[in-house]
């Protein structure tokens, strides 16, 4: 009965295509939405994630003042280099403390110029930001020591001051503001960062050469601090705090004026962020889905309708009422499955381009595709089940005499 009830259903379907088609367009149009939308935004979440932790693995960054941001600092005095040493030698479970300052210069070299952010720090930056050399060396200890002329630069600098074919910098100088520093090294690329930001885009000074030839000034406002795989991050940070309370001779009574991020927690909050957005507009999406559903209902009537004389026939000839309710439930059953297959079609064709159009990972989700196909042919059996058992509920000689 099911086998027979299944070929009238797409008898009837491929007897009217374009009504059909239309039928289910809404459930088309609803399922790949939802399936699209959730891919989306769980290819957004996994590049949040990635920028994010391109950041620098288990780091805490230490920067004056009560909150982060422009003007944050709020006058609270800047760190100094020996508050990263003393965090260093003092805190268990720290793998790499760095102090980090910058400013925006204009780097020439080659006769060519570029505006770029221009960094101060030591070797332990690399490790706090998890960097790795393309080529080249890092500084010695003796260049830290004495702010020499040196500088390892960023893959955009390299492109943008020496061209695009791969041309060894190595052993060149490169002009910043007053002075000039011979390239030692050349930094692997990272690609954009959490903000959108250029990670590639730098240069590289040893910090007491930054301060003494390009800022003129010893502050250092920010500390990054690298833990340990392991490590509780909870118990460093308050360790950090109260190192740092005491070297910054704040009394009980007084707020802390520095604040520290943790860049795990910030991946969290904007993966949260994400997946709450990726629900809602999955939600809008899937309304579509119950206005398909309603497009099923009236076309089921209508052919209810239609077909009332067949409907009458086959009850005067002995057809149970149940056998004509499976026939039209069936009917709307694979309208709205084959809504939903079309959808998900087009919903992997969409989310595979815009994918690559917004730059981020195509996530193949098995779980989203079926709950959404269960999802529309369940559309079809609650909005079918209405028309079914009206043409089920038909007496036989009224739809008989039915024109």
């Amino acid at each position: 009965m099911l086998l027979n009830s299944l070929l009238l259903a797409l008898r009837s379907i491929r007897r009217n295509l374009m009504r059909s088609f239309l039928t289910v367009l809404g459930i088309v149009i609803g399922v790949s939405a939802v399936i699209t939308m959730v891919t989306l935004g769980n290819g957004a979440t996994l590049a949040v994630q990635a920028q994010i932790a391109s950041l620098g693995t288990n780091l805490l960054q230490v920067r004056p003042g009560q909150r982060m941001g422009p003007g944050g600092s709020g006058g609270a005095p800047w760190f100094k280099e020996a508050d990263a040493q003393a965090i260093g030698q003092q805190i268990g479970g720290i793998l790499a403390v760095a102090p980090e300052a910058r400013t925006s210069a204009t780097a020439v070299a080659n006769g060519r110029n570029w505006a770029t952010s221009v960094l101060g720090s030591t070797n332990e930056w690399l490790q706090t930001g998890g960097w790795t050399l393309a080529s080249g060396r890092e500084f010695t200890p003796d260049e830290q020591r004495v702010g020499a002329a040196v500088c390892l630069i960023g893959q955009t600098v390299r492109r943008e001051l020496f061209g695009a074919t791969g041309s060894d910098p190595l052993g060149e100088r490169v002009r910043v503001r007053q002075f000039s520093c011979e390239v030692v090294g050349v930094l692997a690329a990272k690609g954009q960062g959490a903000f959108g930001n250029d990670q590639d885009d730098l240069v590289l000074l040893p910090l007491k050469t930054l301060q003494r030839r390009v800022t003129g000034s010893t502050r250092v406002p920010t500390l990054l601090v690298s833990m340990q795989d392991g490590s509780d991050p909870e118990r460093v940070k308050a360790s950090l705090t109260e190192l740092l309370r005491e070297r910054r001779k704040l009394a009980e009574t007084d707020d802390d004026n520095f604040n520290v991020l943790d860049t795990k927690q910030l991946a969290d909050t904007f993966s949260g962020t994400t997946r709450v957005m990726t629900m809602l507009l999955g939600a809008v999406a899937a309304v579509s889905l119950l206005v398909g559903g309603i497009g099923i209902m009236n076309i089921m009537l209508v052919s209810v309708t239609e077909r009332t004389r067949e409907i009458g026939l086959r009850l005067a000839i002995g057809a149970l009422e149940r056998e004509v309710l499976m026939q039209f439930l069936i009917e709307a059953v694979v309208l709205a499955a084959l809504g939903g297959l079309i959808g998900i079609v087009l919903a992997t064709g969409a989310s595979i381009a815009l994918s690559q159009v917004m730059g981020i990972p195509y996530v193949f989700h098995p779980g989203v595709n079926l709950l959404s196909f269960v999802f529309s042919a369940g559309i079809g059996v609650v909005f079918g089940f209405f028309p079914a058992r009206r043409a089920a509920q038909l007496d036989p000689i009224d739809a008989l005499r039915h024109e």
